[in-house]
């Protein structure tokens, strides 16, 4: 058979642990057919997921090497990391990753290799490989091609003959309405209407808190391509597949000083530091996360408790921090730095207030809770275009992880006050394409103990 000139090479890794028992899975396809044309994959023992990554890139395009040294490749990956970095608009700062990129680079000449982001759902051959890898080394063994199932995954690959029509890059807001409509067209009601696709996302949901079935790689993501919608929606069922939802992972940051004491802390006041009980459940909340080996992204709020508690994640991790500023806490106004039971001595009028109406504003110019609504609303739906189908850290406070959780329920706004928030617990919400959201944990503080 006249081998291609043009291959796809697919390809991804995966750690168990972060570090951890760590694999890659790579495959090389034919894009006119969909066939499958090479398969590589290797337990690699203890890495990260960017090194596992890294060496699921190398595997492949050595593969396609073989096959057709002269061939044009495109390499599709579910690593925004590898692929920018690949295509030279980040920076390689990691120590790891500097000579792995180097190697990837002088397999192929320049010319011929192209990159592209894909999300996770379309990887799923590949990411069924390294999972499969991960497997044997867990018994001792590496993995024999013999023993794999993975080439059952290739629907996603067969689509690249056929390559389905989607709007523009990054149209999240059009594909949603897409899929609103077909939803709308299975039920009967108007798309703007409220359907029985509110229960859409449940099995989605179900099963996990906040991890989804990939193999958990970290990577710093400014913003992702829309997934194409849904064209039809299935007579029985739940109804369309929605994809991956981008996940919410909410932490709250941990103690400082005004913490135990229950004093208001905004972002008006003082701007405390973690204390040292802030600064052990920052480390306990990092562990944890590293273990579950799913967060891909850390954003935080601009205030200095929190942008300690991410960087310590951050850190663990190997990501970078994003600073986003509609984060930050609601401005207490005058209230900054007293306890409740001194805003009621000195302000009684004006508390009463404020826990009546959420449009009331604490004394002397502070931020009344609708005005906190809007604002991390539109930060929502910013990291949502930002982060699509992706797993995110989101290190802020009490007020916006409850704004979060009360909108994805719908619950009115004298639910912020009925919600208990801990220091350096951890909320999820999952957001779906079809614009539905799911609560898959509140207030989590088993990390702590």
């Amino acid at each position: 058979m006249q081998r291609p000139l043009r291959f796809v090479v697919e390809a991804d890794g995966g750690s168990r642990g972060n570090p951890g028992p760590a694999g890659y899975g790579s495959v090389v396809l034919d894009p006119a057919t969909g066939e499958t044309l090479a398969e590589r994959a290797e337990y690699i023992g203890v890495a990260t997921n960017n090194v596992a990554e890294y060496k699921g890139l190398i595997a492949g395009l050595k593969a396609a090497r073989e096959l057709a040294p002269d061939a044009q490749v495109l390499v599709r990956m579910d690593s925004k990391l590898v692929v920018e970095q690949m295509s030279g608009r980040w920076k390689i700062k990691h120590p790891d990753m500097k000579p792995l990129a180097a190697e990837a680079a002088t397999i192929l000449p320049r010319a011929q290799v192209t990159y592209q982001w894909i999300p996770r759902e379309q990887n799923k051959h590949a990411d069924r490989l390294a999972n499969e890898a991960m497997d044997a080394g867990k018994h001792g063994r590496q993995w024999e091609p013999s023993a794999s199932t993975a080439v059952f995954d290739r629907g996603a690959a067969r689509a690249l003959a056929t390559p389905p029509a989607a709007g523009p890059p990054g149209d999240a807001a059009a594909g949603a309405a897409a899929v609103r409509a077909a939803l709308a067209s299975a039920s009967g009601t108007t798309a703007s209407g409220t359907t029985a696709s509110a229960a859409a996302s449940a099995p989605a949901g179900a099963g996990t808190l906040f991890e989804d079935a990939g193999s958990g790689a970290p990577e710093p993501a400014p913003a992702a391509p829309a997934a194409p919608a849904p064209t039809a929606a299935p007579a029985n069922g739940w109804g369309p597949d929605m994809g991956t939802p981008a996940t919410f992972v909410l932490l709250r940051h941990g103690e400082t000083a005004l913490t135990p004491q229950k004093r208001f802390s905004g972002s008006g006041g003082t701007d405390p530091e973690l204390s040292p009980a802030g600064r052990r459940q920052a480390a306990a909340v990092a562990e944890a996360l590293a273990a579950r080996g799913t967060v891909q992204a850390v954003v935080s709020s601009p205030l200095r408790r929190c942008r300690e508690t991410a960087q310590a994640v951050a850190d663990r991790l190997g990501l970078a921090v994003v600073v986003e500023d509609g984060l930050r806490e609601t401005d207490f106004g005058a209230w900054e730095g007293l306890t409740f039971g001194e805003v009621r001595e000195r302000f009684p009028d004006d508390l009463q207030a404020w826990l009546d109406s959420p449009k009331a504003a604490p004394t002397g110019g502070g931020e009344s809770f609708s005005a906190v609504t809007r604002r991390v609303s539109a930060t929502r739906d910013r990291l949502l275009a930002a982060y699509a189908g992706r797993t995110v850290l989101v290190v802020t406070h009490v007020t916006p992880v409850k704004t979060l959780v009360r909108l994805a329920l719908g619950a009115p706004p004298e639910s912020l006050f009925r919600m208990e928030l801990s220091a350096a617990s951890l909320s999820a919400v999952a957001y779906y394409a079809d614009g539905n959201a799911s609560v898959r944990l509140l207030n989590d503080t088993s990390h702590l103990r």
